[in-house]
C-alpha cells in the first residue's frame, strides 16, 4: 500500500486554528443575529457551525482515516471520512430545510419580519475578514502537504465568507427601507447550506458504491500506463476513491514471450509512474496479460504442466534425443497451448538431424486437441 495521507500535525494544527475560530463566529453571529434582528446572521452563524462540523470531522478523519491498512481493512480506513461526512451533508440539508422555512414563514407574515441593527454589518465585516483569512492558510497548509482533504474544508471557510457577503447585502437593503431583504438573504445563506450538504453527500456516496474517477484523471492514468516501455495495450480499468486517495486496477498486454520478471518489471515500472503523475493513488494492482483476454478464446481449461508433460514424455520416450532435453516453455496463448522444448545444440549430430527431430517432437501433438505446436529450440 503506498501511504499518501497528509502530515497528521501540520492537518491537525491547521484544522484546530479554524475550529477555534469557526466556534467562535458561529456564537458572536447568532448572539449578534439575536440582539440585532437579523435572521440572516443567525443564518449565517448556523453555516459557521457547520464549518466547525466539518473541522471535527476532518480532525477526526484524519487520524483514523490515515492508518495503514491492517488484515481487517487492507484498503486502509479512508472510507471513515467518508461514511462521516454522509452524515455531515445529511445535517446540513436538514439545517437549511428549517431555515428556509422559517424565513418563508416571515415573509408571508410580514408583522414577523425583522430590522436589523448597525451592529450586524459589523459582525458581517468581521466574518467575512475572518473566513478569507482562514480559507487562504488552509489553502497553503493543504497545498504543503498535499491534502485534498485539508482543501476541501479551505473551501468550506470560503463558502462561509461569501455567505456572509449574502448577510450584509440582505442586512444593507433592510435597513435602507426593504425589510423583506433580510429574510430573502436567509433563504440565500440557507440555500448555500443545503448546496453544500448536497455535494458533500452526492461525493461520498458516489465514493461508497464505487463510482469510478472522472474522466480526465482516467484519461490521464491511461497515457501513463501506455507510455511505459513493454506496455503493448490496456483493458478493464477500474478505479475507485477511498478517502482522499484513488485505488487502480488494470490488465496491461506485454509480449507472451516475455520471461516472467520481464513482465514483472513492466507492471512494477507502470506502478511507479502512476504514483509519480498521479498523487491520489494509494494501491495499483496489475494483471499481466500476453494476449487481451476479453477478446481471445480463454486457456483456463487447458491442461497443467504436469498432466500435459505425462502425455508428452509418453510419446517421446522412444525418441533418443527425449532424454537430453533439458526445459520445456509453455504458451498458453487464444486456448491452445505451445511449447518450447530447449534441447543442448552440442548433442545433435547434424542439422539434418535437429529437422528429423523437430518433426518427430510435433508428430506427438496430431492427435492432441490443447497442442497447437512443439519448437525445439537449440542453444
Amino acid at each position: 500500500m503506498h501511504n499518501l495521507n497528509p502530515s497528521y500535525p501540520q492537518a491537525r494544527r491547521a484544522t484546530l486554528i479554524g475550529g477555534v475560530i469557526n466556534l467562535l463566529l458561529s456564537i458572536i453571529k447568532m448572539v449578534i443575529g439575536i440582539i440585532g434582528n437579523s435572521q440572516a446572521l443567525v443564518a449565517d452563524g448556523v453555516h459557521s457551525l457547520s464549518d466547525l462540523i466539518s473541522d471535527v470531522m476532518v480532525l477526526y478523519a484524519t487520524k483514523h482515516g490515515g492508518k495503514d491498512a491492517d488484515d481487517n481493512h487492507p484498503y486502509g480506513h479512508g472510507r471513515i471520512e467518508t461514511i462521516i461526512t454522509v452524515a455531515v451533508g445529511i445535517l446540513l440539508i436538514a439545517v437549511a430545510i428549517g431555515i428556509s422555512a422559517d424565513a418563508i414563514d416571515r415573509l408571508f407574515h410580514p408583522e414577523q419580519l425583522s430590522s436589523p441593527g448597525i451592529i450586524v454589518l459589523f459582525a458581517a465585516l468581521v466574518s467575512i475578514l475572518a473566513k478569507e483569512g482562514l480559507y487562504h492558510y488552509t489553502l497553503r497548509v493543504a497545498t504543503q502537504i498535499r491534502s485534498n482533504l485539508l482543501r476541501a474544508n479551505a473551501w468550506h471557510h470560503r463558502s462561509d465568507a461569501l455567505s456572509s457577503i449574502v448577510v450584509l447585502v440582505g442586512v444593507m437593503g433592510t435597513m435602507s427601507g426593504l425589510e423583506y431583504l433580510d429574510a430573502i438573504a436567509a433563504i440565500g445563506v440557507s440555500l448555500m447550506v443545503a448546496k453544500a450538504g448536497v455535494e458533500l453527500s452526492r461525493e461520498s456516496i458516489e465514493e461508497l458504491i464505487d463510482t469510478g474517477l472522472k474522466q480526465e484523471e482516467i484519461d490521464t492514468i491511461k497515457q501513463t500506463i501506455q507510455g511505459v516501455e513493454g506496455v503493448r495495450a490496456m483493458h478493464r480499468l477500474r478505479t475507485r476513491k477511498m478517502g482522499a486517495n484513488a485505488i487502480i486496477d488494470v490488465h496491461i498486454l506485454v509480449d507472451p514471450k516475455l520471461s516472467v520478471s520481464e513482465g514483472h518489471h513492466i507492471a512494477d515500472r507502470v506502478e511507479s509512474k502512476l504514483y509519480e503523475q498521479i498523487e491520489d493513488i494509494s494501491d495499483v494492482t496489475i494483471h499481466i496479460d500476453p494476449e487481451n483476454d476479453e477478446e481471445v478464446t480463454p486457456c483456463r481449461a487447458l491442461s497443467m504442466r504436469s498432466e500435459l508433460m505425462e502425455r508428452m514424455e509418453g510419446c517421446w520416450k522412444d525418441v533418443p534425443e527425449s532424454r537430453l532435453i533439458k526445459d520445456v516453455t509453455l504458451h498458453y496463448l487464444n486456448g491452445e497451448l505451445e511449447l518450447e522444448v530447449w534441447i543442448p545444440l552440442g548433442t545433435i549430430e547434424s542439422m539434418a538431424r535437429a529437422q528429423q527431430l523437430s518433426e518427430t517432437l510435433n508428430n506427438c501433438i496430431v492427435d492432441d486437441p490443447e497442442v497447437k505446436q512443439v519448437r525445439a529450440v537449440y542453444f
